[in-house]
């Protein structure tokens, strides 16, 4: 592979494998670099609904090798390397990785966000089983069934209420008796029949056969055990961007994002950035592959001229 291209894009997800597409497409001399197999957090949705073009669904795993054979066919070329940073030349940016320096005109973030997980025996094992991490996703496979919600904040309520459209009663978990999310949104979840608050209590382990069936919870005040019946649990406490190694080379949110406005552009010419890195992404599927297509050709605009 060659060292030097137009355009870097950093990350195999959704939004890097969609940018790849169009920008390969339009003929740059592009690299994609991604530690992992494409696909990245999609890879773990068993099957993904709501994605157009799928009316019977399709395996995220599945989705990203679609998406990487296309832009593959386009003239693509693909890194396996872990990125370790980004230093800002004058009319250069060069991308550091594991396998060596890569230098370009241009480059797109797309390296997504890791969601933070509860750690428990199960968690792993029931993934697309009865564990989800999004109830946008996979709300409607449980319909009339009970669920739980993990957390406490504003993304859990807004799950729960979602939720409670198709399942015949969820419950909230949160590991405190006070919540983070805002007075509004408790009030909404507090007035919906379906929805009942568990409090001061954490999830010490999922169970079941070959899904989930059930929780054992832990009061951390008491310290008492109690088993929950659940057919699914939501665990939403948050998730952190991938850019650590970004501190103090492009703008951040309070939270870690990268800040771009609706072009994808960062305040540093030629970085962009796309998918669920972005500050105010909404993480889903489309959206991401949608930031990836505006990165692309954005970024191409900016090569030309």
């Amino acid at each position: 592979m060659n060292r030097e291209f137009q355009l870097i894009i950093m990350g195999g997800g959704p939004a890097g494998l969609s940018a790849g597409i169009y920008a390969a497409r339009n003929k740059l001399n592009v690299a994609l670099v991604e530690k992992n197999i494409p696909g990245g957090l999609a890879n773990y949705a068993e099957s993904i609904e709501n994605y157009p073009g799928f009316p019977d669904g399709i395996s995220g795993f599945e989705l990203g090798e679609k998406m990487l054979h296309q832009a593959e066919k386009f003239g693509l070329q693909t890194l396996t390397a872990e990125i370790n940073g980004l230093e800002i030349k004058e009319h250069w940016k060069v991308v550091k990785t594991s396998e060596g320096d890569l230098t370009a005109q241009a480059v797109i973030i797309a390296l997504g966000s890791d969601r933070i997980n509860l750690n428990v025996p199960g968690e792993k094992e029931f993934i697309g089983r009865g564990v989800s991490y999004c109830a946008t996703c996979d709300a409607a496979f449980f319909k009339d069934q009970a669920v739980a919600v993990v957390g406490g904040g504003n993304s859990a309520v807004a799950e729960a209420l979602h939720l409670a459209k198709f399942a015949s009663k969820v419950f909230i978990i949160h590991r405190r008796d006070q919540f983070r999310a805002t007075p509004v949104f408790l009030d909404k979840a507090r007035s919906e029949a379906r929805i009942s608050f568990i409090t001061d209590s954490i999830v010490i382990s999922i169970e079941g056969n070959n899904v989930v069936s059930k929780l054992l919870l832990n009061n951390v005040k008491t310290q008492g055990k109690t088993t929950l019946p659940v057919a699914g649990v939501f665990i939403s406490i948050g998730q952190k961007p991938n850019t650590d190694f970004l501190k103090g080379s492009i703008p951040l949110d309070a939270n870690g994002y990268i800040i771009t406005n609706e072009k994808m552009e960062t305040e540093v010419s030629g970085v962009l950035a796309a998918g669920d890195i972005r500050s105010n992404s909404i993480r889903q599927t489309i959206s991401a592959a949608g930031d990836g297509a505006t990165a692309a050709i954005y970024a191409s605009r900016y090569i030309e001229e």
